[in-house]
């Protein structure tokens, strides 16, 4: 599970997440990538399981970039708590995810091998996704 090592608060607050990623747009490492099209947080655990679902489809083969790390706590207070009585523990942790950003990478495969793995990796993400390819490879 992807968590970073320290933190410089151990308690965030929520935030929004408003507009478009303004960063991470367009595919760096790979050949292909895995684009979200709507605003959500991903945890941990669907970060993972997308990577199982690619490395299990590809075999092996090629190379696969994760784009985003989830560096965010989520809180929760224990169940049946009565209100007040200050913040929860953190819970898990989250990846901001903004429309725009490239989530996932690959190179070293063919394109029909690409496009079935990042459709099984989608399905383990609770947003909408759209598989691309680098620009100078297309046509």
């Amino acid at each position: 599970m992807l968590m970073p090592k320290r933190v410089k608060h151990r308690k965030v607050q929520r935030g929004r997440m408003k507009g478009n990623a303004g960063r991470g747009t367009t595919i760096t490492f790979g050949s292909y990538g895995l684009k979200a099209l709507e605003p959500a947080w991903i945890t941990s655990r669907q970060i993972e399981a997308a990577r199982v679902a690619m490395n299990r489809y590809m075999k092996r083969d090629g190379k696969i970039w994760i784009r985003i790390f989830p560096d965010k706590p989520v809180t929760k207070k224990a169940a049946e708590t009565r209100m007040g009585s200050g913040k929860g523990s953190p819970e898990f942790w989250v990846a901001v995810v903004k429309p725009g950003r490239i989530m996932f990478e690959a190179d070293g495969v063919p394109q029909d091998i690409a496009t079935e793995a990042f459709r099984l990796a989608a399905k383990k993400l609770p947003i909408k996704t759209k598989f691309i390819v680098r620009p100078d490879l297309e046509g």
